[in-house]
This record gives structure tokens, sequence and C-alpha cells, in this order.
């Protein structure tokens, strides 16, 4: 049985998400963040669950923004049916399981249809065995909004999110805004000057992902990176937090987070299309 979740399934529906949450975290932290009930945010999501009888067995949730989020957990058929229900949806890209989106791509026949399709190594961390360190953090204020608008366009440019022109210069305003309104990201200050940021970018219980990770480029190769990210576990840590996940784009980064005690669990797919499309399902 398939059907959208209400509000009084979200408590089953974060435990069978919590049961594979390094690849869950953003189904898991939009639930947190905006419930089953009605919402305009772009991260808003309806949830479509796979049920064995009373029992969630797998999920897809489609959000507000038109990203496709799966978890099949141990019911890979679960896709096929799942994905069907979303005929007609307008959707701008899918995220998950490398695997899993593989298939997910596969069902709404959009291989050829990607401008950005990237397989990153997914890490873990029990925050019990974060490192210990003595950086310094704080919150970004208007004072930033020039620096961390720049920082936020080579972020976007760097990871292939977008290309180097106008509307990114406009898209890295509205995100450096966002985070310095919000209290998600924090700066590594060093003699007084930011030198890099990170942010955590989804929470559901005592868990956290990390994102955003930049180092400006005439910073780099002085472990600016692992102390920002340790810094800011260990505020989470502080706050509740257990563990956290992140993924990563690139070998030297892979070597910093298994340098700190991250350990590899999974491969973690993004994957956006050239343009939003209404999806039609091959019959």
């Amino acid at each position: 049985m398939i059907r959208s979740a209400a509000p009084e399934d979200e408590a089953a529906l974060d435990a069978f998400l919590a049961r594979h949450s390094p690849s869950s975290m953003f189904l898991r932290g939009n639930l947190a963040a905006h419930g089953l009930g009605p919402s305009d945010n772009h991260h808003a999501t309806r949830y479509l669950m796979y049920l064995q009888g009373d029992v969630v067995g797998a999920v897809l949730g489609l959000t507000k923004g038109g990203m496709i989020l799966c978890q099949s957990g141990d019911c890979p058929s679960a896709l096929a049916p799942l994905v069907a229900e979303l005929d007609g949806a307008v959707v701008t890209g899918v995220t998950g399981d490398a695997d899993q989106t593989a298939r997910v791509i596969e069902l709404m026949g959009l291989q050829d249809s990607m401008r950005r399709d990237v397989v990153e190594p997914l890490f873990y961390l029990p925050l019990q065995d974060l490192r210990p360190g003595a950086d310094v953090l704080r919150r970004p204020d208007r004072g930033d909004l020039a620096l961390m608008t720049d920082w936020f366009k080579s972020y976007l440019v760097e990871t292939g999110l977008a290309e180097p022109d106008a509307t990114t210069a406009l898209a890295a305003a509205d995100r450096a805004s966002g985070e310095i309104a919000g209290d998600d990201l924090r700066l590594l200050m060093v003699n007084g000057q930011p030198v890099a940021m990170a942010a955590i970018n989804a929470r559901a219980g005592t868990s956290v992902q990390v994102g955003g990770v930049f180092v400006p480029p005439a910073l780099r190769n002085r472990g600016f990176g692992r102390s920002v990210i340790r810094a800011l576990l260990a505020e989470a840590r502080a706050e509740g937090a257990t563990e956290a996940v992140l993924f990563s784009n690139n070998d030297a980064a892979s070597s910093a987070y298994r340098s700190q005690g991250f350990t590899q669990v999974g491969r973690y797919r993004i994957a956006f299309l050239t343009h939003p499309q209404t999806i039609r399902i091959p019959t």
C-alpha cells in the first residue's frame, strides 16, 4: 500500500528514517523543521510511504522546490510503485543513497537530462569520538555580508551547483543573507579574522549533517577546514547531538574527514536536472 504521510504518521515515519539516518538526513531534517502539515517553505516535503501492513517499508519525498528525496531501506522494489505516484509532478533533482537515486532517475527516464550528477562518499562520526580542540567560532552578522557573498559564490561554482554569472552572484547574496538571519552557520576565527565557514544543514533528533564547508583558496592547506568542522560539531555535541554525517566532494576533503575519525558508510548521489520538468512515468 502507498499513501501520503499525514501529521499522525510523523513518529512512525521518523522512526523508519532514523534506522537509515546517514543517508536520510534531508528527509529527516525537513520533517523535523516543517512537519507534515501545509507549508510554503521551499524545503517543506510531501512524503509518500510504502507500507507493509502498518509498517513503513520505504519513503519517497518531494520538496516544494521539486527535489526528490529517496529512502527505500531494505525494500528496493518499492521504488517503482513510489515513483509512479509522482506522475505529473514538477521535479528539479534527485538525491539520496547513490544506488537508490540511480534507480529513481532510471524509472523517470531522466538519465540524459542532468546538468549535474555526482556521487560522493558519505561519512559518519559518533560525536563521542570527536577530537578535542580549542578553535574559536562565531555567528555571522551583517558586517560579514560582502565576505560571505563572495565565499558562497566561490562555493557554488566550485561544487558545480552554479555557473560563474550574475545569477549566481544574486543567489550567493541571498544565501549569505539567509545564513546571517539564521542560526546554522559558523565562521572560524583566527587572529580576529574569518578564515573558513561551515553549517549544520539538517537536524533530526540527536543527529546532525554538516554542509557548506568552505575555505577560501588563499587560506587552504592550513587545516582550517578540519578545524571549522571540529568546532562546529563540538558546539552541536554540547547542545545534545550524538552523531554527525557529511559527504565529501574531493579526495583532500575525504582525507581530512578521515583524519578526524569519520568513517565512510556509503555513497551519496546529488543530481540536478537541466531545468524543472513535469514527470511522465513510462507505462
